[in-house]
């Protein structure tokens, strides 16, 4: 058999084995008592407007607000690990090892128990969505900080050394030159944190929030045990899809384009 003739056979075998997998879901699975447990109208129909209006809401302002904690925490961060002060990059170092390794679950335990026991009496601005911000953004600039430094070391030193020709200091330079073609260099990577960012925040509900502060996934749990029902958690996974399917084709278009201009 020649190579093209073995090629030609494996790819049918492959779709073969695609499409039996395929009819066997679709002839063995009880299709109605799926649509009864996971996709009720009736139950559907009760979950809005508070699933947009609440849960949609909140998820989306806990995650803009954990991303923006994260960028300047993480900016800074990326800083400290270029430093040429020793201590800096080793307590950045340290930061972006500790908190990469610990599971987002952790990090919220921590920041909604272990930081009021720390310090009695402090209170988060914002009170909820304060923590969840601090939270989020401890989890985020650890990976964003990385990503930074990434984007700066990518800028060729010879900008650098033009602006300080130029009688630029060197946080002038770094402000005005290096950071605005670094940050060019890594939207797509910050892209792809948003959409982690927007699923961790379902970790919120750790933090012990009101019905006013639940998020998409609090929201389909309680909904779910209030009408016996899994349609609510259904429904929200739809709403995480709904944003995070354009966010990641953004990503891919982000990225297509810089290897282009590249």
């Amino acid at each position: 058999m020649s190579p093209r003739r073995r090629r030609q056979t494996i790819r049918a075998a492959q779709y073969a084995a695609l499409t039996a997998v395929v009819v066997l879901v679709a002839v063995l699975a009880d299709w109605q008592r799926l649509q009864q447990q996971f996709l009720e109208p009736s139950v559907a129909r009760q979950l809005f407007p508070n699933l947009i209006t609440v849960a949609l809401f909140n998820t989306i302002g806990y995650t803009l607000s954990g991303f923006a904690a994260g960028l300047v925490l993480g900016l800074g961060i990326a800083l400290m690990r270029l430093s040429s002060v020793g201590p800096y990059r080793w307590l950045a170092m340290a930061y972006i090892e500790l908190f990469r390794g610990l599971p987002a679950l952790l990090i919220f335990i921590f920041v909604g128990v272990g930081v009021p026991l720390a310090f009695p009496g402090l209170s988060f601005p914002g009170g909820t969505y304060g923590q969840v911000a601090c939270a989020l953004g401890l989890v985020s600039a650890a990976y964003m900080a990385e990503t930074i430094r990434a984007g700066i070391q990518a800028v060729p030193k010879g900008q650098m050394e033009a602006a300080r020709t130029l009688g630029m200091s060197h946080g002038t330079a770094m402000r005005t030159i290096i950071l605005p073609q670094a940050f060019r260099v890594i939207v797509p990577p910050l892209t792809n944190e948003l959409v982690l960012l927007f699923k961790d925040s379902s970790l919120v509900l750790f933090l012990g929030v009101t019905l006013e502060q639940r998020e998409l996934t609090k929201f389909g749990r309680d909904l779910a045990s209030q009408h016996a029902n899994t349609t609510p958690i259904f429904v929200a996974g739809l709403c995480y899809l709904i944003i995070t399917v354009p966010l990641g084709y953004l990503v891919r278009r982000l990225e297509a384009q810089h290897s282009k201009e590249r």
